[in-house]
């Protein structure tokens, strides 16, 4: 079988590899590779920066955002052949620590979980994987063309309950949220809060392309000004930030609404120095009540909160999301972006 494959560690090294099909073991499905979503991360990895090969071996199979189709299935796991399911990215630590011992391993507290093709696991770049029926997750049958955004989507589910939760800790009925970002983890944000009847405003640097219009679909006011002006005018109850630019984390931290939560989802490059009122930020989440937390990976429950999520949406509004579908054989193209880029997915077969 083909499968995307590289030599963590080492740039230039990403290749499409014939491997031997993998044999389940007890308890796994055997699934028939549909697409893998590229990110951020796998454009990382592929670049060198980081990842981590399985013991013992030199390559990892890179992909790490799923969707399959189950061709065989143990007969206690509940799910059958030709069932849509995506794979969960981390397990538990082994020994483990105490997030991992209950079910959050989404917050391993020591690093020592595994994460499929990225750290330790091969990833989900084959034409067919394996997957331990715990750790797999299905997916509405009409969800078929999109499911890959599943695990895009399970980050965005976390992202929103830690919100909630912190919330919660006093009367909490949010009105309005500006989303920084208008990749796939802004516009899926974007979407879970206009599934939850918030006004929602949605914040990017462009002006053009697919973005405003995917905002716009979904009844969100789209704003490409600077994003501190537009925090301020909006004071928004909920951020969530998912440029992880400087200013821009900054700006919104500053301009919340009393009692108001800051949900970081991006990560900072470090390359350009922003110049901060760290004092004034401070004075004002003091004397409001602000919060800001971080927030990354997911756990089995939010990928259900994520397939729930994805199954409400418009299938029509999800479909724009995927703005370009590029065979295994060309997978070069899917790590050239393209200006008009929000998700690029890489297809298994046809």
């Amino acid at each position: 079988m083909r499968a995307l494959t590289l030599d963590p560690g080492k740039t230039g090294s990403l290749r499409v590899a014939d491997l031997p099909e993998p044999e389940p073991r007890e308890g796994e499905l055997l699934v028939e590779g549909l697409a893998v979503g590229v990110c951020g991360t796998d454009k990382e990895i592929a670049d060198g920066e980081y990842g981590w090969a399985p013991p013992g071996r030199d390559r990892l199979v890179l992909g790490h955002e799923s969707l399959g189709r189950v061709k065989s299935a143990p007969g206690p796991s509940g799910f059958s052949p030709g069932d849509l399911v995506v794979g969960v990215v981390r397990r538990p630590d082994p020994v483990p620590c105490g997030a991992c011992a209950h079910g959050e391993f989404d917050n391993c507290r020591n690093g020592r979980y595994t994460e499929r093709g990225i750290k330790e696991l091969d990833g989900y770049a084959a034409e067919l994987w394996c997957v331990e029926a715990a750790y797999a997750v299905a997916l509405d049958p009409r969800l078929e063309r999109v499911g890959v955004l599943l695990e895009p989507a399970s980050v965005v589910a976390k992202a929103w309950e830690q919100v909630r939760r912190i919330g919660e800790r006093a009367w909490y009925e949010p009105e309005r949220v500006l989303v920084t970002g208008a990749g796939p983890i802004g516009l899926l944000a974007a979407m879970m809060g206009a599934q939850q009847g918030l006004d929602v405003h949605v914040l990017d640097r462009v002006d053009g392309g697919p973005k405003p219009l995917l905002a716009r679909r979904l009844g969100a006011t789209y704003h490409h000004r600077d994003a501190e002006e537009v925090a301020a005018e909006l004071r928004p109850d909920v951020v969530i930030e998912a440029t992880g630019v400087g200013s821009v984390v900054f700006g919104a931290i500053r301009h919340t609404a009393p009692f108001g939560v800051v949900c970081l989802t991006g990560l900072s490059s470090g390359d350009l120095a922003v110049e901060v009122d760290v004092a004034g930020a401070n004075r004002a989440m003091v004397l409001e009540n602000d919060v800001v937390v971080g927030s990354v990976n997911a756990n089995l429950r939010h990928y259900r909160q994520a397939a729930d999520a994805l199954a409400k949406a418009d299938p029509d509004w999800l479909d724009g999301l995927i703005t370009r579908r590029v065979p295994l054989e060309r997978f070069a193209d899917a790590f050239a972006p393209r200006p008009d880029d929000v998700k690029v997915a890489i297809t298994m077969a046809g």
